[in-house]
């Protein structure tokens, strides 16, 4: 699977929103959207031209694949997924990215970013329901325990990024318990949780062509 390896903040100028992929950087004066907050390349501060209906569409599938760091493969896979299910097509997308493992670690605050949060998950840290899960894409329920593994709760990076929580916040469909180095899934995620600057319309109706 390819896997982009260049510099992030360029993302988050090309989709002209703030993507948060950086961690920490993202809420300081140094974030690369914040300093230049214009499209990326030669003829990025040029006035930009009208976009047509699949251009808007197509730069809201990028917006949600690179803010969960999903490739076009595995991205389609979970729009099927979410179009077999009951309800609307776009919400149960939603619902899916978000009950990703990887997702609820980087949620929860056990990692600053979605990239470092599958680099903990796949490193083995984390348990869910007391079974220790290495697959970022594992798709947690209502009522799962997300948990740092005993020998896990030393590790810098996560005391660090529990230590900044309260900055990002956690969503409410998410319960934290920051002592116990655990977290709960309270309830599925619902649209109106869901505070992500996302179209997700237009990325069902893009892949319904």
């Amino acid at each position: 699977m390819a896997k982009y390896s260049g510099p992030v903040c360029r993302l988050c100028r090309r989709e002209d929103v703030k993507l948060f992929l950086k961690g920490d950087r993202c809420y300081t004066d140094k974030c690369g959207y914040e300093r230049r907050a214009y499209a990326p390349g030669q003829h990025g501060q040029a006035r930009r031209r009208k976009i047509s209906n699949y251009g808007s569409q197509l730069r809201e599938k990028q917006k949600l694949k690179r803010m969960y760091g999903l490739a076009e493969r595995q991205f389609r896979g979970y729009y099927h997924k979410a179009n077999r299910m009951k309800g609307v097509a776009g919400e149960n997308l939603l619902q899916l990215l978000e009950r990703r493992l990887d997702n609820v670690v980087y949620r929860l605050g056990f990692a600053s970013d979605h990239a470092e949060a599958r680099q903990l998950v796949r490193h083995g840290h984390f348990v869910v329901n007391g079974k220790k899960v290495n697959v970022p894409s594992f798709l947690c329920s209502a009522n799962d325990s997300v948990a740092v593994k005993e020998t896990s709760r030393k590790v810098t990076r996560i005391l660090e990024n529990l230590g900044a929580v309260e900055r990002r916040g956690v969503p409410k469909w998410l319960q934290l318990d920051k002592d116990g180095f655990q977290g709960k899934l309270a309830t599925l995620p619902a649209r109106e949780d869901l505070t992500m600057p996302i179209r997700e319309q237009l990325v069902v109706e893009l892949y319904s062509k």
